[in-house]
């Protein structure tokens, strides 16, 4: 029984090793050549608490998990029914318990999949220093058929620092469980050929930080919040290698006005938070706007509102990074569509914050962010911050920041420049930057920061489009993975649809929408909102053809390919 795409789930308490054993089990598929797609789930605790480790392997790229687990491995069924409902199990899955831990789970057994107790502690202590959490790694290689030799390599590279002790107990508890697996029920075993490309083992946030250091950054102000702080710990010395500076502000206000300084000050310059962090930016966001002072925001969104579930993904800030400042502020607005793609679209929006003079708020989530994938090498991209520098006038001519130009964008001076003094604050002003109130200044001022987003030609990359038909999903952020495999499982079941993952949210883009949804007949929206932002977005700026209806839920529960053809099969 062989599959091109296998899906385990590891659980237990804190310090049992649940979250090792994934972080290895995909290592090691990719140390042997696979591709692979690793989420995790714990508790709100500060420390210890339940956790479990999602893992998808496959032989060509993946972008979400499917729609069960084959097995699920409980190293102890500490606070496992918190995740039951998370990790959906059927009739063919298999659950390993350890005998030592006490009965199944009334929740687990409920999904009826099979059962197989495996006293794992006990196995473990065959070997001195062994541990259980490795003989479920032995398990789990030797039930998908991932070689042995692979898990070594990565034991020796993650324990390289222990003793020779160490590794050599780890090998010798992942072989018993290799051992143990002989004995055990079938599952579906990995196996189909693996593309020689080049491939990558990062996370979203990591990608984030990448394509921010390749946009130009090289200022960082933030304050650390769940699930973005790891876009910070990997800039921190990666930035420093460059000469840039990352900066731990005290607070959220605090890091958002500092980038606003760094930014007026010549440095392109970004802050990285989440949600909460986000609403308490958004009039320092305002005054960027308004004084035209490029800066870029990654918020990597997780549920809400108020403190919501830190540690759990949704899509409910795009109101708040769409309409969330006060007045008319036109801003830009773009969402990565993969692990991968938060290095593109992060680049891309520091090159169009730095571009059009504005704010840029580029919108991850926890499933992205803290997402390990094994994917092919991301492509370069040719986008890096680009500034309209203002130099030195002539004699007898003025320097207007703010004059009025066809593109909307006027050169911005870099303080000390000699005869480009002006004013840059939260006021409206004339074209000079000197504060007025004059109506005829103000309605100028609006619609120059509203031309220079709406004349702006965005090229290719405003969305993600895949597949032909009548039948439309249209999607973005992290819900573009189950949406992308949905359409090539209707595809395979013979209805042709067509994929549209939008990565910029604002502005609109009316009429590439509208061509690229040319011929339409039926419209399902996919998000991961519980009163359905996205659709209400699309029905405010666009006009979508056809019978539309809807596909959202909030978090935690991610949306899944079979809820997606679902709904297109059963239309009705």
């Amino acid at each position: 029984m062989t599959t091109h795409s296998v899906s385990i789930s590891i659980t237990g308490s804190g310090g049992a090793g649940a979250m090792t054993t994934g972080t290895m089990l995909l290592d090691a598929a990719s140390q042997a050549g696979w591709y692979g797609y690793m989420t995790r789930s714990s508790g709100a605790q500060i420390r210890g608490g339940e956790a479990a480790a999602m893992v998808r392997l496959s032989t060509s790229p993946i972008n979400s998990h499917d729609d069960y687990y084959h097995i699920l491995v409980a190293i102890d069924w500490d606070n496992v029914g918190r995740f039951a409902a998370e990790i959906p199990l059927s009739s063919d899955s298999l659950v390993i318990g350890d005998l030592s831990e006490g009965d199944f789970p009334e929740q687990i057994r409920a999904m009826g999949a099979r059962e197989h107790g495996l006293n794992m502690k006990e196995l473990a202590r065959q070997v001195e220093g062994g541990r259980a959490n490795m003989v479920a790694l032995g398990v789990i290689a030797g039930l998908i058929g991932l070689p042995e030799d692979s898990i070594g390599q990565v034991i020796e590279r993650t324990l390289k620092r222990k003793q020779e002790k160490a590794i050599s107990a780890s090998k010798a508890a992942v072989h018993i469980g290799l051992e143990a697996a002989a004995g055990m029920p079938q599952v579906p075993r990995l196996q189909g050929k693996v593309a020689a490309e080049e491939k990558w083992s990062i996370t979203g946030n990591e990608a984030a930080g990448l394509g921010a250091i390749r946009g130009g950054i090289r200022f960082v102000a933030a304050y650390p919040i769940t699930p973005g702080t790891e876009v910070l710990e990997w800039l921190a010395p990666n930035l420093a290698k460059l000469g840039g500076v990352l900066v731990q502000a005290e607070d959220e206000l605090a890091s958002i006005n500092q980038i606003i300084g760094g930014s007026y000050g010549g440095v392109p310059s970004l802050t990285a938070t989440s949600g909460p962090g986000l609403a308490l930016m958004t009039e320092s966001i305002g005054l960027a706007i308004a004084s035209e002072v490029p800066i870029v925001v990654v918020d990597v969104m997780r549920g809400g509102p108020s403190t919501g579930i830190p540690v759990k993904s949704e899509q409910s800030d795009l109101n708040i990074a769409l309409y969330g400042m006060h007045g008319d502020a036109p801003h830009v607005v773009v969402a990565a569509n993969s692990v991968s793609d938060c290095l593109f679209t992060t680049q891309w929006g520091v090159y169009l914050a730095e571009k059009l003079q504005t704010a840029a708020i580029v919108l991850s989530d926890q499933s992205l962010g803290q997402t390990r994938a094994i994917v092919p090498r991301p492509p370069e991209s040719s986008y890096v911050a680009e500034r309209l520098i203002a130099t030195t006038p002539a004699d007898n001519e003025a320097y207007k920041r703010y004059r009025v130009t066809d593109s909307g964008v006027s050169p911005m001076a870099i303080p000390g420049t000699v005869g480009c003094q002006y004013t840059a604050d939260g006021l409206e002003h004339a074209e000079s930057g000197t504060p007025s109130s004059s109506a005829s200044d103000h309605h100028k001022q609006m619609d120059k920061r509203q031309n220079k987003l709406t004349r702006f030609d965005y090229g290719d990359a405003w969305a993600d489009i895949e597949g032909e038909g009548d039948v439309a999903v249209i999607t973005w952020g992290s819900s573009m993975g189950p949406s992308r495999e949905a359409v090539q499982r209707l595809a395979e079941q013979g209805i042709q649809a067509k994929m549209v993952s939008i990565r910029l949210l604002s502005p609109a883009q009316p009429e590439k929408l509208a061509k690229a949804l040319a011929g339409v007949r039926r419209t399902l929206v996919v998000e991961q909102t519980h009163s359905g932002q996205f659709h209400h977005m699309l029905r405010a700026h666009y006009d979508l053809p056809g019978e539309v209806r809807a596909l959202h839920k909030p978090g935690p529960l991610p949306i899944r390919p079979n809820q997606i053809v679902e709904r297109i099969v059963n239309w009705g």
